[in-house]
């Protein structure tokens, strides 16, 4: 019998509807697996400055970094913009970002024809789309160097040699398994850091991925061929702020940021999961959030972090049924929605019937 730790960390809004549903799933899969599974909580984010006036609790910060893996739903929310940098519940993240050594942020996007008209692109434009964003997560501007001042404010971006190499080397192997294709995204023409990332992944790739096929483009151009031929793509290699950015934008092709899972790992197999959407204030307590870009969450820690990759598969397998035969939750179905929680049991079901 195999034995996982996971830290479940709520957060802000619907974080704690949202694993909730990914509980269920997981504790399933455990039963199937027959999985010692070891759940512990902690407190992240708006939830932690209101408790003990810190972004992420100490005690939480020290669970996560013993764990096998850890789940997260959101953190983030009005009532705590105000806030100065290091009392944001941001700040939560960033910190145990920084402290799990969790450098690589793993994002895939495949698009499926049942959702197509929940999209805003023709299905030609949709069809065949199945890539990958690799986006650093632990340097460039938002770690840099902040001021503020009543008349200007400055954010330093910055990035070392050994961190673009690392990052690449992550995103090199993850397209020799796939369609060998690598995209690496710049501003190359106006920023010196994006002119050292695009030397150093060009001398990674060429020295020890001679079989990748690279090719560098602009942010703006891959902003603009996501929209217009998505499904050349394969792995897209980012810094920090361009990946936050353009992996928002590839849940239109999905349909919804409620269905886009991620993965952030380092060198170790620990890592830390969670949906890329936000907290969604405005539809928190409501039983509308969309649980299933945590769910499949759920399956890449399985598959990454506790060696499970029959569960992961199983459990992708159950999203693929219920999202194809709905009804689905407001932010993909308008007009004959479910809530949060028949989508889940819909899911459980469909996982034991695997």
């Amino acid at each position: 019998m195999s034995h996982a730790h996971v830290v479940i960390l709520p957060g802000d809004g619907i974080g704690p509807e949202v694993l909730e549903s990914a509980i269920l799933v997981l504790q399933r899969a455990a039963q199937m697996g027959s999985m010692d599974l070891r759940l512990e909580h902690g407190w992240i984010g708006g939830a932690a400055l209101d408790l003990c006036g810190e972004p992420i609790f100490p005690e939480t910060l020290e669970a996560c970094k013993q764990a096998h893996a850890v789940l997260l739903g959101a953190v983030g929310g009005p009532k705590w913009e105000k806030n100065p940098g290091h009392l944001r519940p941001e700040a939560g993240l960033l910190r145990l970002r920084k402290e799990m050594g969790v450098y690589a942020n793993i994002r895939p996007v495949v698009t499926r024809p049942e959702l197509a008209p929940y999209t805003p692109y023709r299905p030609e434009i949709l069809a065949g789309v199945d890539l990958v964003m690799v986006r650093e997560l632990t340097g460039g501007i938002y770690f840099g160097e902040k001021g503020r001042t009543e008349q200007s404010a400055f954010d330093v971006c910055s990035y070392k040699r050994e961190e673009i190499e690392r990052i690449t080397r992550v995103a090199a192997r993850m397209a020799q398994k796939r369609r060998k294709k690598l995209c690496s995204i710049d501003k190359a023409n106006v920023l010196e850091t994006s002119r050292l990332w695009r030397q150093v992944v060009t001398e990674i790739v060429e020295r020890e991925f001679p079989d990748i096929q690279l090719e560098h483009v602009l942010v703006d151009s891959a902003a603009m061929y996501l929209t217009q031929r998505p499904a050349s793509f394969d792995v897209l290699l980012t810094e920090n702020m361009f990946g936050d950015i353009l992996s928002d934008q590839t849940s239109t092709l999905a349909g919804s940021l409620g269905l886009l899972p991620s993965a952030s790992i380092g060198d170790r197999h620990r890592g830390l999961y969670e949906p890329i959407h936000g907290s969604a204030p405005d539809i928190a307590g409501k039983g509308i959030a969309n649980p299933i870009g945590t769910i499949l969450s759920v399956a890449m820690m399985l598959r990454i972090s506790l060696n499970q990759p029959e569960l992961a598969d199983a459990i992708d397998r159950a999203v693929e049924k219920v999202l194809a035969t709905g009804p689905l939750t407001p932010d993909l179905e308008r007009l004959n929605p479910c809530h949060t929680q028949e989508l889940t049991t819909r899911v459980c079901s469909a996982l034991g019937a695997n």
